[in-house]
Order: C-alpha cells, then sequence, then structure tokens
C-alpha cells in the first residue's frame, strides 16, 4: 500500500509540473519526485509518458528548466556531502534526466539548454559553467562513490565527506589492464553504475538529433573525454575491464545462469555501448582552437603496449565472442550474451588505434 499511495503521488506531482501553476519553489514539491519509493527506472518511465514530456516542454517550459536545475542541483550535492546521500533519492534524479534528456534534444529550441549558463538566480546553486558540465562532473563522481558504487577501502575507512578529494584510480571496477587488484563484486553496485551508464549514454545521443555538419553535434562525448574530466583514465579502465573480465558461464555448471541473477551483464553491455562511443575518432576535432581537441579514450587505447594487457583483452574479447557456440552444445544450459556487434566493434577499434 504505501509504495501505491508513494506512486500516486508522484503521478500527482508530474501532472502538477505540466500545469503552469505549479509549486516550484516548494521543497516538498521536489520530494515527490525523487524521494519517493520508486525502486526502478521503469516505475519512472511508466509513471512519466512521452505526451507528459513533450507538454512540459512546450506548454510550461519555465518548469521544466527548473526541474532540470532542481534534479542536477540534487545529484551535484549528494556529491558533495556524502553522509547525507540517499541512494533512492539520486538514482530517481537520474532516471528523471535519462527520461527526460531525448525530448529536450528532439527540440530545436532547447537544443543548447545544458550548454548555456544557468540564469543569475540559479547561479548560487552551479559553478560558472554550463549545466552539461556540471552534470558530466557529478555523474563521473558518483561512478567512483564509496559505498555507492565502489567498496570502501581499508585504509580510507574514515572517508572524506567530498567526492573531489577521492582518488578515483584506487577505485577502478575490475582488476586488468593497468590495475592488479581485483574488488569485490556486489550487484547492488554494478545496478547504480548501469543506471548512470545509461544516463551519459543518454546525453551523448544528442548527436543523433542534430545534422551531421553540426560542429557541436559530438560536444558531450568530447567533453567526457577530454583532461576536463579528472576521472577520464580510471573511467576508460574500469569500462574496458569490466568488458574484458566478464565471464558469462563461469565455472561452467549447466543451467547455473537459472538459478542466479547475473548483476554483472547489464552492466558490461551498457560498458561496451558506452566505451565504442567514446572511441568515435570524430571526437578527435581537427580544430587546435577547440578545448576538448584530445580525445583521452583514444589516446590511452593506443597506449597499451604490456603483453599481458594484450593478452587478458584478447583472452575477455574471445571469451564473449565465442560464447554463442559454447552455448550450443548443451541447447540452453549456458548464459548467451547478446552484444557480439558492439564487441566486433571494439576489436576493430583496438585494432584501429592499437596497431
Amino acid at each position: 500500500m504505501g509504495n501505491s499511495g508513494s506512486k500516486i503521488n508522484f503521478r500527482k506531482a508530474v501532472i502538477e509540473l505540466t500545469t503552469k501553476k505549479s509549486k516550484v519553489e516548494e521543497d516538498a514539491f521536489w520530494a515527490e519526485l525523487w524521494a519517493s519509493n520508486m525502486n526502478s527506472a521503469g516505475d519512472i518511465f511508466a509513471l512519466i509518458t512521452a505526451d507528459d514530456v513533450r507538454s512540459l516542454r512546450d506548454n510550461s517550459p519555465n518548469n521544466l528548466a527548473a526541474l532540470c536545475y532542481k534534479t542536477v542541483d540534487r545529484i551535484t550535492t549528494a556529491c558533495n556531502f556524502l553522509s547525507s546521500l540517499s541512494p533512492t533519492e539520486v538514482l530517481n534524479c537520474v532516471r528523471l534526466l535519462t527520461r527526460i534528456c531525448p525530448y529536450l534534444f528532439e527540440d530545436s529550441d532547447w537544443k543548447g539548454f545544458f550548454w548555456s549558463l544557468p540564469p543569475a538566480e540559479e547561479n548560487e546553486q552551479f559553478p560558472h559553467q554550463p549545466l552539461a558540465c556540471t552534470l558530466i562532473s557529478a555523474l563521473t563522481d558518483l561512478l567512483f562513490c564509496p559505498e555507492f558504487t565502489v567498496s570502501s577501502l581499508r585504509n580510507h575507512s574514515g572517508g572524506s565527506d567530498d567526492l573531489s578529494t577521492i582518488d578515483s584510480c584506487e577505485y577502478i571496477w575490475e582488476a586488468g589492464v593497468g590495475f592488479a587488484t581485483k574488488p569485490p563484486q556486489i550487484a547492488e553496485h554494478d545496478q547504480r553504475r548501469t543506471e548512470i551508464l545509461k544516463l551519459l549514454l543518454t546525453c551523448f545521443s544528442e548527436v543523433i538529433y542534430v545534422p551531421v555538419i553540426d560542429e557541436n553535434r559530438m560536444r558531450w562525448i568530447a567533453r567526457f573525454t577530454s583532461a576536463e574530466n579528472r576521472h577520464v583514465l580510471p573511467l576508460f579502465t574500469s569500462l574496458l575491464n569490466v568488458i574484458c573480465a566478464y565471464d558469462p558461464i563461469g565455472y561452467g555448471v549447466p543451467y547455473n545462469y537459472l538459478l542466479f541473477t547475473d548483476s554483472r551483464e547489464p552492466l558490461v553491455q551498457t560498458a561496451l555501448q558506452v566505451l565504442i562511443v567514446c572511441l568515435d575518432s570524430e571526437t578527435q576535432s581537427s580544430d587546435k582552437k577547440n578545448e576538448y581537441a584530445d580525445n583521452f579514450f583514444i589516446n590511452y587505447l593506443s597506449r597499451i603496449h604490456r603483453e599481458e594487457d594484450f593478452e587478458f583483452m584478447l583472452k575477455g574479447m574471445t571469451r564473449l565472442l565465442t560464447n554463442p557456440l559454447v552455448a550450443t552444445y548443451l541447447p540452453s544450459s549456458a548464459k548467451k550474451i547478446t552484444c557480439h556487434q558492439e564487441l566486433l566493434v571494439l576489436l576493430w577499434k583496438c585494432c584501429e588505434y592499437n596497431r
């Protein structure tokens, strides 16, 4: 009953937001949107329809802008004050933006919204930079947040209340290239990483809504893969290692995937999609004046040279690419993955950039 009541309150808040006389100045109003007992992205997507978002965009643009500012601010606040971080609130903010962003990208009037400076009344909440930069920084911080997306280190048990002080190179998600320590695999962490990566992938999708001749069509990806992203190296390494270390069959016990939930597969699929998007050579601008001229994902991939790293990558990709053959020995006895096209693209990118 409690969860049903929360969904009703959430739906009421959405309807109220689409009206011009909503209570956008009241904190309690926003609490209904991200502090409710919404436990999955499916709940958010079901309760906010496409018509709701388009109605909000076309009829109440100020309310839509306020929703974006408030949601990004809540995510940023969580990064600055870890002790008060609520996983449910943060994930619901991520889910809200994942739902809303495509409808902003499809409208030419909103094309520059995330890349413009917040208005004067919002300046106190955000640094003097475009909203997109603030969002990318906050999301990448969250991807290396102790006890949220990564496990705390024993020697850092006291911890810091500010993610900006954390060395994310110590929190790489999986052992492999450039990182020898195998961290514990926790299903909740995998699920949260996946949701944040899906929001980033949604942001990167702006490229499909703009003409090919638009010089700014890759700006989300360019910012994410540039030196402006202080987590760019551990992010590249984490994505690559999670993919290459994944073994869908495990110890080879027949039908074992029917007995246990595999939290790693959704993460691997999303990480693979994010990685190959970030390895798109178009992000390497020929314009030297461009502040994001260097794609550090491509740079790091091209500099891999240790024999054990190549062996790890090749063994991992081969294991995943041969998975359909292994799965046919005894029908339905082994888990079968579906990301073969993405794996082939990644293999091609590795051959292209690291010769």
